[in-house]
């Protein structure tokens, strides 16, 4: 009934564990799960493709994070290139801008972003985007990249949304999906509940961005995908309706934009 459309399943966090995070979430009623590759390195990558090959329920993405854009260069593009071509991989990313923490400037954070979108488009591959800065910088210069790059024939969604209501409409119109992640449910979310109001159901997926960002109920601990029904009934009461539809639509949605067989 549920899918994490946006999870670290192979961070050291669950090094002891994994198995048991899994299990749990399937006894959740999470149907799939899609491990985020980057984040942890480069070599993290191969850790999530390991992962969904070993897992039916499980499917990977690969790329560059923007804290580790400074990395980037042909020899991983050619790798990440590769990983694509795997059936258990579905997307690339995360990928984007981070303005925020700065672990890479600005200029190497753009031109990897830049280059993995063109990788993508000439793949035809959904894109997972990391934002985060304060607007407009990151936002509008993520977008600025997007549209040049992907001339207009990118799919992609933006990940665990933290932004405004009028940029989460100007990425409706650019093709985009948004995500939401256990931040909708703090106590001092309210404009980003009213940014998940007004975004029309069939464009929004759910995600847990585990082990971090635990919701309302389990802040403080280390997060995992079986609490992203938490962030469904978030969703569900915001939009009038159950968790139980809110759980159907969202992972119709996922496996759409990441194109998943039932």
């Amino acid at each position: 009934m549920w899918l994490d459309s946006h999870c670290h399943l192979t961070a050291d966090r669950y090094a002891e564990d994994r198995g048991e995070v899994i299990a749990r979430a399937r006894e959740a009623g999470v149907e799939a799960m899609i491990a985020i590759g980057s984040g942890y390195g480069f070599e993290g990558n191969r850790s999530a493709v390991e992962l969904a090959h070993g897992e039916a329920d499980i499917h990977a993405t690969v790329g560059i994070h923007p804290h580790e854009a400074s990395e980037f260069n042909e020899a991983i593009r050619d790798q990440i290139r590769t990983w694509l071509g795997d059936p258990r991989v579905v997307a690339l990313g995360e990928c984007g801008l981070d303005y925020h923490y700065m672990n890479s400037d600005r200029d190497t954070q753009r031109a990897a972003l830049a280059s993995q979108l063109s990788l993508a488009r000439e793949l035809a591959v959904p894109v997972s985007i990391h934002v985060r800065g304060d607007e407009p910088d990151a936002y509008a210069e993520m977008l600025d990249i997007w549209l040049s790059e992907g001339r207009g024939e990118l799919s992609g969604v933006l990940h665990c949304y933290t932004g405004t209501r009028e940029f989460a409409h100007r990425a409706l119109d650019a093709g985009f999906m948004v995500s939401f992640s256990g931040i909708v449910t703090f106590k001092r979310s309210e404009d980003l509940r009213d940014v998940a109001r007004s975004i029309p159901l069939d464009r929004i997926m759910v995600e847990t961005d585990a082990p971090f960002l635990a919701p309302e109920g389990h802040r403080g601990k280390r997060n995992e995908p079986a609490w992203v029904v938490r962030v469904g009934e978030q969703i569900a009461e915001l939009h009038g309706t159950s968790s139980e539809e809110i759980g159907r639509l969202t992972s119709e949605n996922a496996r759409r934009f990441y194109r998943l067989g039932r």
